[in-house]
């Protein structure tokens, strides 16, 4: 029979159930994968990452196997939001990044990764029952060659919108279920002569319709060959007629849908070549949100907390941002170090964020609907997205870039992802997602600010890059110390979470800097050792 118990039991091997087994490696701690299926699926459904997902990749050093070119991750020039296209040019701090990579694929490099890093994926192994009892939870597999128990500290349901660990926390998952809209979508097979040289498509009868989502009087329109050979096509219907449950999905259905809004018909055939191929209705859109994040020792993260439109591409961005949240602190408590209410935080951090992607993209989904107040609500926000203040506030919501938590800390880049810096240390140059590589917690200070020789000189009383080093001396077995230069500073030292945001930043040397960093250095790491 298999091994009985694991630190953490992790329902689901998609994406965010494999970071996450992934975060927990790093930090020591052995976490067992569930998944029902008895490989990973081939079934296309996201087909990339977008926003600041793509800096926690490479803060893992994932970003550059997964596909990304050299060097940092670089901004996207341009966007869309509901279909209505954004330029970037003007934005001095674009935090717009892309990383096209379906998804079947992701999942094979991060079971890659995570094997990797000694992690036990059981694929073929469906959880049913899960029960919390004495500090841990029960877990009851069916697995190849029968049911077994699994026990573990930690269960965390990562097993998709209809979670059964949610289901079984007695978790409630309030929300919006859209029932006048159906969303069709497919790989096609499209005559060379239709694709255009910016990534768009030329119908017959209509006329040019650039890459990406159009919003048209009828509904909507999306073309997207994110892949050669395997454009991606889609409808977005109002008020059409329900389709019975059960029914096929069909290229044929798929024309039809096509044909409906854009008022000609676009010569589409099933897609050629290998696949496997998109080919799926969406109608009855759900908008839900789990009430909370945690019940005792049972944790959602991913569709399990939240599921929404896929409009802008924010699930993955969402998910994977959990999993890297949760992941730290659960290897904390097991590990026992973590402070008091640390577990809390994740559902105080990560629910808020859910709420705003769920905003987004309800606010997106309501752009495409028919009607001429529509059309003019449309027309007014794409005068104010000429404006960059505009396009940056967009850029940030749909990057995730806004995202600022409350660490107890009021310096301005407190709460907020570390910026990408490139620094010179000990002769070489590193970026900051390479400090990171490890998921350990950083104290940074950079060009030499407030060396204690420098204090004493300035007069500023003795705290500084020696000083803050001291302060942090006894939680040495947790976090990692770099001194560092780097051009053009944001501060004089920050101390960075394992999931890439600053959790605490001083800007000088003064006495109550060190302070801060103490309480900022007990508040998310605990006691220090002796």
């Amino acid at each position: 029979m298999p091994e009985n118990f694991a630190a953490v039991v992790i329902s689901g091997a998609g994406p965010n159930g494999l970071l996450l087994a992934g975060e927990l490696a790093l930090a020591g701690v052995h976490a067992i994968v569930l998944e029902e299926l008895a490989a990973p699926s081939a079934e296309p459904k996201a087909n990339g990452l977008v926003g600041q997902v793509i800096r926690l990749l490479d803060m893992r050093g994932l970003y550059h196997e997964f596909g990304g070119a050299p060097g940092a991750p670089q901004p996207l020039p341009r966007y869309f939001f509901a279909g209505l296209r954004l330029s970037f040019a003007e934005l001095t701090d674009n935090p717009m990044a892309i990383l096209a990579i379906p998804q079947p694929k992701l999942v094979r490099l991060l079971e890659k990764w995570v094997r990797g890093l000694g992690v036990e994926v059981r694929w073929g192994h469906r959880l049913t029952e899960s029960t919390q009892q004495d500090g841990g939870v029960i877990v009851t597999v069916a697995g190849p060659e029968g049911d077994y128990r699994l026990d573990t500290t930690f269960l965390v349901g990562a097993d998709g919108g209809k979670s059964l660990v949610r289901k079984q926390a007695g978790i409630e998952f309030p929300g919006h279920t859209a029932t006048d809209s159906i969303v069709r979508m497919g790989h096609v097979w499209l005559p060379d002569e239709l694709r255009t040289a910016d990534g768009g498509v030329e119908v017959p009868g209509f006329g040019r319709l650039p890459f990406g989502h159009n919003r048209l009087e009828r509904g909507g329109f999306v073309f997207a060959e994110l892949e050669p050979g395997r454009p991606l096509v889609a409808s977005m219907e109002f008020g059409g007629e329900p389709v019975s449950e059960g029914t096929p999905m069909t290229i044929e259905e798929l024309r039809a849908g096509v044909r409906r809004v854009l008022g000609v018909d676009l010569p589409i055939e099933a897609p050629r070549g290998p696949g496997p191929h998109a080919l799926r209705r969406i109608d009855n859109q759900n908008t839900r949100q789990a009430e909370r994040y945690r019940s005792g020792n049972v944790f959602l993260l991913g569709d399990a907390a939240h599921v929404h439109s896929g409009i802008g591409g924010p699930g993955l961005n969402l998910g994977l941002q959990d999993a890297a949240n949760l992941g730290w602190k659960l290897a904390a408590e097991i590990n026992g170090w973590a402070p008091d209410g640390l577990l809390d935080t994740y559902h105080a951090e990560r629910h808020p964020v859910g709420v705003r992607v769920m905003m987004s993209s309800l606010a997106q989904t309501a752009l495409f609907a028919p009607g001429p107040e529509v059309t003019a609500l449309r027309t007014l926000l794409d005068e104010m997205l000429c404006q960059p203040e505009n396009t940056a506030y967009i850029a940030r919501l749909m990057s995730g870039s806004d995202t600022r938590y409350e660490v107890g800390d009021d310096h301005p880049l407190a709460g907020r992802m570390v910026p990408d810096l490139t620094l010179e240390i000990g002769g070489g140059t590193q970026r900051v997602a390479e400090v990171l590589r490890t998921a350990r917690p950083v104290l940074l200070t950079l060009n030499g600010a407030g060396t204690n020789d420098d204090a004493v000189d300035s007069g500023r009383g003795g705290a500084g890059v020696g000083a803050y080093a001291d302060v942090a001396a006894g939680w040495r077995d947790r976090v990692d110390t770099v001194v560092a230069t780097t051009a053009d500073a944001p501060a004089a030292a920050l101390l960075i979470r394992p999931d890439g945001y600053v959790a605490w930043a001083a800007d000088g040397a003064a006495q109550s800097d060190a302070e801060r960093l103490r309480e900022a250095l007990t508040r998310w790491f605990g006691v220090p050792r002796n």
